[in-house]
Parts: structure tokens; C-alpha cells; sequence
């Protein structure tokens, strides 16, 4: 048995190494937004179910007449889990080229198509995965008979062991070796289970089982609190809750852990550890119980609601006891329940197990995107949880309430006692406490399927939120992404596009040369903002230069024919957000060489960084561009690149000046801080860099790429120290929270 434990703990790390990078690479090909990442994640989902129900099916009729014992056909499908590895960039990179020749007019045709060709990547492998835990179950009834009706709870714990030590070891496989090379470490991974699991096969043998023993009964179940079918309905309950409340967790809890990948590692780590500690507690409790009581249910939806308490801006706490406390506990029932629903609905069953993993993986599927793309934009945080965890106050009340008396009404009085007590508490936790934008005074909330955006302050301190994290600020910085490209150029611009809209300035500040521009922006609820931050945002809406897309900038980008002359880009920090990479790589900027005209200029904001971010944010710039200049902000923090495929003009201030249109330079100094528009430019010209200033302290870091990011091994990008583990880069674009939008 203590093989089988190896191979769902090697296997629970490779199939999270193989999530993570296949998330990242179709980001790569297709666009990163919380619709692709839904998709991608939802398809690797319905992989495994299918997988699992698939084979379970399979086994349950051809198994007396199966040619082979079955750990020789989980060593099959090992081997094949291991090519998907070495196959999957390239089927995702041919489902990119092919969709590049389709005429594809709208969103929902891109979304189509870009998920047909998802699926049909991704489905086929991970239904491998899912299809090696009946695989297993069979091996393990026919050589381990007394342990088969618990063998789904034995693997399963496994399992999450091992993605527990997925959820942050492939980071820094990725750092080492690349997404692709991480990927090849997986694979002969898998293939070293193969060879062991046929080895196995050739060393020991067990005559009548490895031929073929007869089928044993589901052996019977004591009368218990939940059984028969209600398994398989709370199975897909749990599927959903926990996978809908990730979606919520992540929003409550991005404002104390921060975007960085370290805080969504530590989400998951501390969610599948915890499940981890639930499995293996029901393991040793199922060895002398089999009824778990009906508070059991209760308490679920008790702690489902504790996230309300340890979200909530007065509780005093550092930021990891937050989420301990505020995911652990359920996390941890979570474990508890699942296994024992399964064995309890299979009975050890490879075919009923398969089913019923399958109907949990189901609920997995939808919870995400209720959660996400319907309750929350509609309900807010707070009563999303709320409304999961209701039902399952429900289930146990019920079971309270129609509980046998044992030896006397002191029993059931007692559990009635408990239940109310537990009803009274979550009552205390959901009037008791606040939302995280309590804290903001005047403020705006807007919520849709990729984001809480909160816009607060009031004149020049106004700010804008995007969960919980402040994105950005009123400052003559966004002002100057614009207007510096703009007079640089050595002709008068047609047009001009800039991706993420922030506040809008930058796109104020574009329209006020009378030029088209457009701004791309992830999160719908952004550009409705504008309004909150300048009076005249309504006006500039209506104008028929305006034009605002809600996309990904670097999809946007890819599928557009439209050229520009310049293109300004300001990602949202910090740099090492998940996903912010993506606007910084040379990929990145290969595809914005197509789509700047041949004397046109890019211009890239930089925050400050870290020497690893400069440097590789610097390297990739220069790589890609025969002609780059580099100057500090004028308010000295924070770097503007202009790019471009031609030589940079040497203007003077006063020629700088002499290319603007009068609203323009009107626009520029609205808030300073120079006192003349000749000062103004005067004071960024003088903060001017090269490239080794900008790669001094990191001279050995190459160009970031989408492959090979470099991560910064200390500090947030605004000068904060940050905790790390010595040599250890994480990687800070897996985008694990839009696993979750």
C-alpha cells in the first residue's frame, strides 16, 4: 500500500505543476482574462471527471476479461500524463495559429473557438489523470482486499499531500528550468512512476487476484446521518462551495496578502494543507466510527462564514493568521468530508468511486463560475458567503432535528442546544462584521466577474482599488505616459492607444492632442469609473475620438489590424502582480512592433522595482528596440521607456513645447508641478538613464521572456521589504487568483 501512497503523492504534485503551466502557457496564446482562465481551468476539471467516470465505466465491464493487471494500465497512463507534458505547448501553440486565420469579428467568436481548442488540448490529458484513481482503486481491491472500502480516502489523501507540495515546489522549478523545461521535469517524473508500477507488477504477484478475481459486493453501511444518494448530491455541494468560495477568498483576502504570487500560493497551500490534515483525520476516525453526526454539517457552514471575521478590517491580526483562521477551519472539514462521502457512496468500487469523483469534479466546475461570473457581481463578498454557507445550516439542522434518540432525549436535547448556539454565532459573524471598503470614506464600489474596483478620496488624494489593492493614484506621472511620446514623435500622430485604463488620464490626456485614441482594460468596472476622477469624463466619452474596449491589452493587440503611432502601457502594480509580466516581455513587445507604425514610439512605465525588475524589464526593451530611451519620472520615482524601431529625435524642451496643440499643454500642466511647460519637460529630460544604470545591481539577469521570467528576491516594487526564502526567485506571473477572477 505504501506504494500507491507514492505514486497520488508524486502524482497530486505533477498534475498542480501541470495545471499551473498550462494555465500560463494558453494565457500566452490566448489571452489573459478571467473568461480564458475559467476556460482553461474548467476544461482541466472536466478532464479529470470525465476521466475518472470514463474509466470507472470501463472497469466495472471488461473487468474480468482485462488483459493486463491494472497498475500496468496506470503505468499507461502515467506515460501518456508524462507526454501531455511535451506535447501540450505545441498542440496550444497550433490551436493559436489556426485560430489566427479565422475571422473571428467578435468576443464571444474568440472565446468560442479559443475554448474548442482548450478543450480539446487539455480534456484528453487530464482525463488521464482522472482516470488513474479508479485504475488504482482495481489494483488495490485485488491485492488489498480488507483495505479496499477505504482505498478512495487512502489515494485522495495522497493526492493532496502531494499538491501541497505543488502549490509552491513548481515555482521554483519554473524560475530554474522555464515553464516549458518545469514541464519535461514532470514528465520524467511520471514515467519514473511507470517504470515502478510495471516493476512492481514483475516482482510480486498475487495468483488469483492479478488474473482476474471475482467482482466483491459494495459491502454494507450502517444506518449513518448521510447516505445512498444524498452522497452523491452533498458531493457536488462540496465541489461547488469550496470551489466558489476560493473565488471569494481570494477577493476577501488580496488586500492584506497583496497580488504577488506569494500571496496565492499561500492561499493554496494553506487551503489543500488543511484539507490535507481533514483527509487524514477521517482516515484515523473511519477506523472505529462510521456515523459522523449531524453537527458536522453545521459546523461547515460555520466555518464557511469565518472568513467574514478574519477579513474584516478591525480584526487585529498579521496576515497569514487571517488566513489560516479564516480558510483552515473549513478547509480542513472539507477534507473530512469528501473522502468519507466517497468511500462511504463506493465502498472501495472502482466504477461507483469514479462516478463520484466525478459529480464532486462537476461541482468544481460550476462553483468557480457561479461564484464569479453571477453572485458576485451581484451580491458582493459577504453575501456570497453567506449564501453557501446557508445550505449547509440547512442540512444540519435538518439532521438535527430528525435525529434518532440513542438512550435518551438528553442526546438529541444536546444537539439542539449546540445547533442554536451555532446558529446564534453565525448570526454574530455576519451582523458583527464589515467589508473590507468600509474603510473608505466617500467611496464608490463597482463589482463584475473579474474584480471588486473601489474608487475613493476626495480631490487630488482620490485613488482607485482593484481588490483591495491601490492601483494607482491622481499624479502628473500618467499625465506625462502620455504627452512625452506624443511630442517626441517628428510628425503629427493620427492616433494613439493605451493599455489599462487606471483613472483614465492617460486616455484624458491623449484625447487632448484631437487625435482617435483608444484604451484597452481588463476590468469592465474601470472605465466606468472615469467619471469619479475628472468632471469632464462624460463629455469625453461621447466624443467620437474615444473609443474604450474591455479586453486583455496584449489579446487586444494580436487580433487588432490597426496600427498606431504611439502606444503607451502602464501595467497595474506592483510589477510582480500575477499577470502584470506578461505586459513586460519580449514576446510581448514583438507583437507591439507590428502594431506601431515604423516611426512610431512605445512608451512603458516602469514603477520602481527591485535591481531584478529593472534590469530584466531594461534587457527585454533593448533587445527588442534598435533605439530606447530611459528617463526617471518627473516626480522621481518610476521609469518611462520610449521605444521605438528609429532614432529618437534629440528635442529641447522648448521643442517638445512647440509640437503640442494648446489644449495639450494645458492638459500637461493641470497639476504641475513644474511652473512652465518648458520646465516641465526640462525636469524629465534631466532624470535621463542608460542601460547600465538600470542594470547595475543585476548585471547577470537576461531579458524577461514569457518562458524564463526573472522575479524580483526582494522588495514589493515600492521600496517595502518583503519576506522570501533565501535563493528562492518565485515566480510572479502565475496567475493562480484567476484560477479565481
Amino acid at each position: 500500500m505504501g506504494w500507491f501512497f507514492v505514486f497520488f503523492f508524486v502524482s497530486g504534485f505533477c498534475s498542480v505543476l501541470y495545471e499551473i503551466i498550462w494555465l500560463r502557457l494558453s494565457m500566452a496564446q490566448f489571452g489573459v482574462t478571467s473568461a480564458l482562465v475559467s476556460i482553461v481551468l474548467s476544461m482541466f476539471m472536466a478532464g479529470l471527471g470525465l476521466g475518472s467516470w470514463v474509466s470507472g465505466l470501463l472497469l466495472r465491464k471488461f473487468e474480468r476479461r482485462l488483459p493486463v493487471q491494472p497498475l500496468r494500465l496506470y503505468a499507461l497512463a502515467e506515460v501518456l500524463i508524462g507526454l501531455s507534458a511535451i506535447i501540450v505547448p505545441f498542440e496550444l501553440q497550433w490551436g493559436r495559429s489556426l485560430l489566427e486565420r479565422l475571422p473571428l469579428a467578435s468576443s464571444w467568436s474568440y472565446y468560442l473557438a479559443s475554448g474548442t481548442s482548450i478543450a480539446l488540448t487539455i480534456i484528453p490529458w487530464s482525463a488521464c489523470m482522472g482516470a488513474t484513481i479508479p485504475i488504482a482503486m482495481l489494483a488495490i481491491r485485488r491485492r488489498f482486499s480488507e483495505q479496499s472500502h477505504r482505498s478512495f480516502s487512502f489515494l485522495y489523501l495522497a493526492n493532496v499531500l502531494g499538491a501541497v507540495v505543488g502549490a509552491t515546489l513548481p515555482l521554483l522549478l519554473i524560475e530554474i528550468y522555464g515553464f516549458r523545461g518545469a514541464s519535461r521535469v514532470g514528465a520524467v517524473l511520471n514515467l519514473v512512476l511507470a517504470a515502478t508500477a510495471v516493476a512492481l507488477t514483475l516482482r510480486a504477484r498475487t495468483p488469483m487476484a492479478d488474473a482476474g478475481a471475482s467482482r466483491p459486493s459494495v459491502p454494507s453501511r450502517p444506518a449513518v446521518v448521510v447516505n445512498g444518494w444524498a452522497c452523491i448530491v452533498l458531493l457536488f455541494a462540496t465541489g461547488l462551495t469550496s470551489m466558489g468560495l476560493e473565488v471569494v477568498w481570494i477577493r476577501q483576502f488580496t488586500p492584506y496578502l497583496g497580488t504577488v504570487v506569494y500571496a496565492f500560493a499561500a492561499v493554496l497551500a494553506v487551503y489543500l494543507l488543511s484539507t490535507f490534515v481533514g483527509s487524514q483525520i477521517y482516515r484515523i476516525w473511519s477506523r472505529r466510527d462510521r456515523e459522523e453526526g449531524a453537527l458536522v454539517w453545521i459546523l461547515l457552514a460555520l466555518c464557511a462564514l469565518l472568513p467574514l471575521l478574519t477579513a474584516d478590517p478591525q480584526f487585529h491580526g498579521g496576515r497569514f493568521l487571517r488566513l489560516i483562521l479564516g480558510l483552515g477551519p473549513f478547509s480542513c472539514l472539507l477534507g473530512f468530508v469528501t473522502p468519507m462521502l466517497v468511500d462511504r457512496w463506493s465502498g472501495g468500487d472502482p466504477d461507483r468511486a469514479g462516478r463520484a469523483y466525478a459529480i464532486n469534479v462537476l461541482g468544481c466546475i460550476l462553483g468557480p463560475l457561479m461564484a464569479g461570473f453571477v453572485l458576485l457581481p451581484l451580491m458582493g463578498e459577504r453575501w456570497v458567503l453567506i449564501a453557501f454557507a446557508l445550505p449547509w445550516m440547512a442540512v444540519g439542522l435538518r439532521a438535527v432535528w430528525t435525529a434518532r434518540v440513542e438512550a435518551s432525549g438528553q442526546n438529541q436535547l444536546r444537539s439542539r442546544g449546540i445547533a442554536a448556539t451555532a446558529v446564534l454565532v453565525a448570526v454574530a459573524l455576519v451582523v458583527g462584521t464589515q467589508p473590507f471598503e468600509n474603510r473608505f470614506t466617500p467611496r464608490t464600489v463597482l463589482r463584475d466577474n473579474t474584480a471588486t474596483v473601489i474608487a475613493t478620496g476626495e480631490g487630488m488624494e482620490r485613488q482607485l482599488l482593484i481588490n483591495g489593492t491601490g492601483i494607482t493614484v491622481l499624479t502628473p506621472v500618467t499625465k506625462m505616459m502620455a504627452h512625452l511620446p506624443l511630442a517626441f514623435l517628428d510628425h503629427a500622430p493620427k492616433n494613439a492607444l493605451v493599455v489599462c485604463f487606471g483613472m483614465g488620464t492617460t486616455f484624458r490626456s491623449l484625447l487632448s492632442w484631437n487625435i482617435p485614441a483608444t484604451a484597452v482594460d481588463l476590468v469592465p468596472s474601470v472605465p466606468r469609473l472615469f467619471g469619479y476622477y475628472h468632471a469632464d469624463a462624460a463629455d469625453l466619452m461621447k466624443s467620437p475620438l474615444a473609443t474604450v474596449v474591455v479586453d486583455d491589452g496584449r489579446r487586444y493587440l494580436e487580433r487588432t489590424s490597426q496600427q498606431y503611432d504611439v502606444i503607451t502601457i502602464d501595467p497595474p502594480p506592483p510589477v510582480e502582480a500575477a499577470g502584470s509580466s506578461m505586459l513586460y516581455s519580449k514576446e510581448f513587445y514583438a507583437v507591439i512592433k507590428q502594431r506601431l507604425r515604423p516611426d512610431g514610439i512605445l512608451q512603458q512605465w516602469l514603477p520602481y522595482g527591485d535591481a531584478v525588475v529593472r534590469a530584466s524589464v531594461a534587457r527585454a526593451l533593448t533587445e527588442s528596440f534598435p533605439h530606447v530611451l530611459i528617463l526617471q519620472s518627473i516626480e522621481g520615482w518610476g521609469f518611462h521607456f520610449l521605444a521605438s524601431q528609429r532614432p529618437l529625435t534629440t528635442w529641447t524642451p522648448a521643442q517638445l513645447v512647440d509640437h503640442m496643440p494648446a489644449r495639450a499643454v494645458q492638459d500637461m500642466m493641470e497639476w504641475g508641478p513644474a511652473a512652465t511647460p518648458e520646465d516641465q519637460f526640462a525636469r524629465t529630460l534631466a532624470r535621463r538613464l542608460t542601460l547600465d544604470d538600470m542594470i547595475a545591481d543585476a548585471p547577470g539577469v537576461p531579458a524577461l521572456q514569457d518562458d524564463r521570467p526573472e522575479n524580483p528576491s526582494s522588495g514589493t516594487g515600492s521600496g517595502e521589504p518583503r519576506s522570501s526564502v533565501d535563493g528562492l526567485r518565485l515566480v510572479r506571473q502565475v496567475i493562480l487568483q484567476d484560477v479565481l477572477p
